[in-house]
């Protein structure tokens, strides 16, 4: 095997180093949204908080695919699948923003970092991949993990703590989507269209559910800081989006997605200072118990040189 040229190494070594800081900022930036949206659900519907997140997530990724004259390079054969995507991303942000409205952040998202563990269980069973018994073990724990946290809740906020597993499960089909369709498609392209797809989903919905008179689907006009709080929404969830894109362009998903869980605390961090909520012990155990096994299930896949199949948590959808 030919060895390394010294400055080959130094290069790889750049280039872990900044797809590593490139992480940690995208992670530390992504409890921001849910700040902003958990704001913004107290007076604006979830739906059209989600719309909000879509619209300004197109308007900044728009002249960079327009720069790169990527728009329109999709396979139209394809066409159904970004739908599909565009489809899912909506059931994730409403979802998780529903929850938002009544359950504590760090709850929520501790719940939802269960994705990776379902990620872990579809990939096995709709891609073949095969899945050893100390990952399916520590999927198993991941779970008793999240009932820890979901248990409380469900005394707490009722049957709306079941959402961010809603919203995990969601993604994780929506990441099986898009590992598919990326081996053929250009990446900017697909977060652009599914952010179009998107909103014409939720704004559908808008359409159509503002007649009923239903509160979750009635259209609210924002003032000036709700408005502020929108636009926070999308914007963070934008810059968080693409240092991500370019995180996973510098270094190995393998190096990268242990950080992902820096989200978690980070989250709790953030909700304690603006909200000042802070999980019980109860929670923190459960807390601990997903994000060990989340970190053992990744260890795993970087043991057996399956990097892939650990996408990050927290792309712009």
């Amino acid at each position: 095997m030919t060895a390394m040229p010294p400055s080959s190494l130094s290069t790889l070594r750049h280039d872990i180093g900044v797809g590593l800081t490139l992480m940690v900022i995208s992670v530390l930036i992504s409890p921001i949204i849910d700040i902003f949206s958990k704001l913004s659900v107290a007076h604006v519907p979830a739906v059209e908080v989600t719309l909000f997140r879509f619209v300004v997530q197109v308007v900044f990724l728009l002249p960079i695919v327009l720069m790169r004259g990527t728009l329109w390079d999709l396979t139209w054969k394809k066409t159904g699948l970004h739908a599909l995507r565009g489809l899912l991303a909506t059931v994730v942000m409403v979802s998780f923003t529903m929850a938002l409205a009544v359950m504590e952040l760090a709850d929520a998202i501790a719940i939802f970092f269960v994705e990776p563990i379902i990620l872990t269980i579809l990939g096995s069973i709709v891609l073949k991949e095969t899945i050893g018994w100390r990952r399916y073990t520590a999927c198993v724990v991941g779970f008793v993990g999240a009932l820890l946290v979901i248990q409380p809740s469900l005394q707490e906020v009722g049957p709306v703590a079941l959402l961010p597993v809603v919203a995990a499960f969601a993604f994780a089909i929506f990441l099986l989507i898009t590992r598919f369709a990326s081996q053929s498609e250009d990446p900017w392209s697909m977060q652009t269209h599914a952010g179009l797809w998107g909103a014409i989903f939720t704004g559908a919905l808008l359409a159509a559910g503002g007649p009923t008179g239903l509160a979750a689907l009635t259209p609210v006009m924002p003032d000036r800081l709700n408005g502020f709080f929108l636009l926070g929404v999308g914007a963070a969830a934008t810059i968080s989006g693409v240092l991500s894109v370019y995180a996973y362009r510098a270094a190995p998903a393998s190096t990268l997605a242990p950080l992902q869980y820096l989200e978690i605390v980070s989250a709790t961090i953030l909700g304690w200072w603006v909200f000042g909520d802070l999980p019980d012990p109860l929670k923190w155990l459960g807390i601990a118990i997903i994000i060990s096994s989340g970190l053992y299930i990744i260890w795993r896949e970087r043991k057996l040189n399956k990097t892939a199949s650990i996408p990050p948590v927290s792309p712009a959808i």
